[in-house]
């Protein structure tokens, strides 16, 4: 069985100042075609902000997508041709107003697969410079200090339900118990 799709052709449908929708039509195994339509999106970064007492910087910020305000790790969306180490560090300081000099690299996730090209990179680092936030413009969220081990709880209560915080949490927990973090 074959189970690898081939695009056979796309239209785009919007194209907006985020993200654009296609819509494509694409082979698959058994010969046929089918319809896929396809959220572009240019990826983000994420960043878990740990102190020297294992609290994490983490940012309450409403998102206008599910109407609620989310408890979430610092992250920001890139920027066309950036570098996405470069683009969590600017996240860093714009969003906790802090810098680190060694990051662990938590991989990458893909948030939606299933309609949604979004791929969004982790890190996380031990704080050692503490400074002023640089918020974009229309940028509003509260830092709180939240104890990682709250914060994995949190998550597997389901009471954090951001995809990049619940797997940034769970990677970053699980490397400071390992001592790696």
């Amino acid at each position: 069985m074959i189970i690898e799709e081939k695009q056979v052709s796309t239209e785009r449908i919007f194209q907006g100042r985020v993200v654009g929708l296609r819509v494509d039509q694409a082979r698959i195994g058994d010969g046929s075609i089918r319809g896929r339509e396809v959220v572009e999106h240019p990826g983000g970064v994420s960043v878990v902000c740990l102190t020297e007492h294992n609290e994490v910087l983490m940012v309450r910020q409403f998102r206008y997508a599910p109407m609620e305000i989310l408890l979430e790790l610092p992250a920001g969306k890139l920027e066309p041709g950036e570098d996405p180490f470069e683009a969590m560090r600017r996240e860093q300081k714009e969003e906790t107003g802090t810098t680190a000099e060694a990051y662990v690299d938590l991989g990458v996730l893909y948030p939606t697969p299933a309609y949604d090209t979004e791929k969004i990179y982790l890190w996380a680092c031990r704080v050692t410079g503490f400074g002023e936030q640089k918020l974009d413009d229309g940028e509003l969220l509260e830092v709180e200090r939240v104890p990682l081990e709250q914060l994995e709880a949190m998550v597997l209560e389901n009471r954090i339900h951001d995809a990049k915080t619940q797997i940034g949490i769970l990677k970053a927990a699980a490397l400071v118990r390992a001592g790696a973090l």
